[in-house]
């Protein structure tokens, strides 16, 4: 039950603080106010970082921080501070790589003990409320701090100033070396060699989608030509599909699969997968031509825009994996559940999606397909229907179940993501649906989410927005203005990618030894300024600003972001030659920056159905090296790239020209001679 008493993070917005606003224990958010507690009354931070969709962060919070006698001890001997991670992804940042350093392993909850200066001195991630299996126990673990404290403060704290030394050491990420093509097929084979060739994927158990390698391996097809490279691709979006990640009855993609197969999920939904895998389905349809490709991103599509879109235009977070207290009770189903929501023909569902009495989960089941032959599925459009109208009747016998919470901030980063994702699907997908939600969450967050002044803010939640962005927000949020623009063509939203790009550059960039730092240098100072690289759920902010900047290099022949963009690759060269495919989409970046890029501009009018046509014939084709403009006589595009308002329509016809290399091809006028250049 609840504690009816609130401590002080009732006055805060974010989901997972308010979740802890009712504990008995005093919790304070990061905070002045917390750290200046802690100065004043002599004792240690307990820091627990967490996010609102976290399992293991439930579980603890109902072991322990709803307990009276942790609550004692944290009260009387400690200032506790909760951190949201999707709030504060630079406290998080910081906090993880000690918990790394120390224990070789992190997660989430993440616990640090620390100095009232915020030098850490312990750290570890879920803790049970006693000793158990061999393991401490936050009891016993507050008392040992405690002690240690008292009595070995020096030692506490000298092994805190050499644990922040090491750290601040450790961030400053400069290793000069060359990275090009070999690097490019280094990253391809250690891909290669991790791969599943059975389940597809890479590595055994746990396994996240990581969709950002696909996106590199599907690069690496076009400019090599690689047979293999698409092969990992789509077996690997056909396994994850067919596996239990993916929800067959309502949609979309949970975080990652705790077995080898895709069949067990971590049942929590997050918006940067969703927006992630969306791109990858939508590249591989490109790619391939193949249906599945398409209505699987159409179904994760479904879902966002079902479940995920906020009545102001923007996208929610997350979707909790747990539902009254348990994991994946939303999701499962029992053989008698199916044939009560289904009725006559229910047995086809079990059938084909291993609904058994036995069950699959913990004596139920997570419909999947993974026994099933997906071509059969596909190539038979009566069972296919069946199938559908079955689900559609799950679905709605679902929706009477207790949903999992939904966590309805609005992160600018992830928006970015989405944003991206939908701008492509529209594009490819010739669904302006799509194309509009797209617009409408960019000019959301271009409204909310850009103070007067023009800094980028990371939150907004129930009118109110909170936190300077950081790197990953300026990057993300270009990134889906790049995309949004390849889609309506309105270079409204290329001029913003620019500028949002040039604050970044003035808030984020070290000029010492390039790269861009997590947090603004007007942001909070914190015991180091990390620079992150690691491509690891998420692709990290330098990677996706090197292809944002080359990129817009392509559209406006600003020769400083081509120059800023090879700055990064050279900064962070060393650490990547070491294992190339933890950075896959820093490896995008490269590859763009060393294919032959095409600029593609279309002189027409937007509104014209030979310019739509032109459009359409390039949209078919998958060119991840290639930018497109369409001058449409806008003083806009003027002022980004004077040079292209010589280029204009000949004959009075819609006319594409292809520049490569500072030189362009003779205008085309005609649509198949378009096709035989583009392929």
């Amino acid at each position: 039950m609840k504690n009816k008493i609130s401590n002080k993070l009732i006055n805060e917005k974010s989901p997972y603080l308010l979740q802890h606003a009712h504990n008995p224990v005093d919790w304070y958010p990061w905070s002045e106010e917390a750290f200046e507690k802690a100065r004043q009354e002599d004792k240690p931070i307990f820091l627990s970082i967490g996010y609102s969709t976290c399992h293991w962060c439930h579980v603890m919070e109902k072991e322990s921080f709803e307990d009276e006698d942790v609550a004692e001890i944290l009260n009387k001997h400690f200032v506790s501070i909760k951190v949201d991670r999707e709030e504060r992804p630079d406290v998080d940042s910081i906090y993880m790589a000690v918990c790394q350093s120390l224990t070789g392993s992190g997660g989430w909850p993440l616990t640090i003990f620390m100095t009232p200066d915020k030098k850490p001195f312990y750290a570890g991630t879920y803790f049970s409320k006693r000793n158990r299996y061999g393991r401490i126990g936050l009891v016993e673990l507050l008392n040992e701090i405690k002690k240690s404290w008292d009595e070995k403060r020096e030692e506490l704290i000298k092994s805190s100033d050499e644990i922040t030394a090491a750290i601040k050491s450790s961030s400053i990420v400069y290793d000069d070396a060359f990275v090009g093509k070999e690097t490019v097929k280094e990253c391809f084979m250690g891909l290669q060699n991790f791969y599943d060739t059975l389940y597809g994927g890479f590595g055994n158990s746990p396994k996240f989608p990581t969709p950002h390698n696909l996106l590199f391996l599907m690069r690496y097809y076009k400019s090599q030509g690689d047979e293999k490279a698409l092969n990992i691709v789509e077996n690997t979006l056909i396994s994850m599909y067919k596996g239990g990640v993916f929800d067959h009855v309502g949609y979309g993609f949970s975080r990652y699969s705790t077995d080898r197969k895709w069949l067990v999920p971590h049942f929590e939904k997050m918006l940067y997968d969703n927006a992630l895998m969306a791109l990858a389905y939508t590249e591989a349809y490109q790619i391939t031509r193949k249906t599945i490709y398409k209505e699987i991103a159409q179904k994760i599509f479904t879902y966002v825009m079902r479940d995920m879109i906020s009545p102001e235009g923007g996208f929610y977070s997350a979707e909790d994996a747990d539902s009254e207290g348990e994991e994946g009770k939303f999701y499962v189903w029992t053989t008698e559940d199916v044939m009560e929501a289904a009725g006559e023909g229910g047995e086809l569902f079990l059938k084909y999606y291993d609904i058994t009495e036995r069950g699959n989960f913990e004596g139920k089941n997570i419909p999947n397909l993974i026994q099933s032959d997906i071509d059969e599925i596909e190539s038979n459009n009566e069972l296919k229907h069946k199938l559908d109208l079955i689900r559609k009747k799950l679905f709605d016998y679902r929706e009477k179940r207790i949903h999992p919470l939904k966590d309805d901030k609005i992160l600018t980063s992830w928006n970015g993501l989405m944003i991206a994702a939908l701008s492509l699907g529209g594009r490819v997908f010739k669904n302006d649906e799509y194309i509009m939600e797209s617009k409408k969450a960019a000019d959301f967050l271009l409204e909310k989410l850009v103070r007067k002044d023009g800094r980028l803010l990371l939150r907004y939640r129930e009118g109110e927005t909170a936190n300077l962005g950081y790197l990953d927000d300026y990057a993300f949020l270009i990134w889906g203005l790049i995309e949004l623009y390849q889609a309506l063509l309105d270079p409204l939203y290329l001029k913003k990618a620019l500028k949002l790009n040039e604050d970044m550059i003035k808030l984020f960039w070290d000029d010492e030894a390039g790269g861009l730092y997590l947090y603004g240098t007007d942001s909070e100072e914190l015991i180091t300024r990390p620079k992150e690289i690691y491509d690891g759920a998420m692709p990290s902010g330098n990677s996706v600003s090197l292809y944002n900047m080359l990129r817009l290099y392509n559209f406006s022949g600003n020769e400083s972001l081509k120059e800023k963009a090879h700055e990064i690759i050279k900064s962070f060269g060393g650490i990547v030659n070491d294992t190339p495919m933890y950075y896959t989409f820093y490896m995008l970046g490269v590859m763009f920056s060393i294919s032959e890029t095409k600029e593609i501009l279309v002189a027409g009018k937007r509104e014209d159905a030979e310019t739509q046509h032109i459009l359409n014939e390039i949209n078919d084709v998958f060119l991840p090296f290639a930018t497109v403009v369409l001058n449409d006589g806008s003083t806009y595009l003027e002022e980004i790239n004077p040079f292209l308002k010589a280029m204009g329509k000949k004959d009075e016809k819609t006319t594409v020209y292809i520049c490569q290399d500072y030189s362009c091809k003779s205008p085309i006028t005609d649509a198949h001679k378009l096709k035989e250049q583009l392929s």
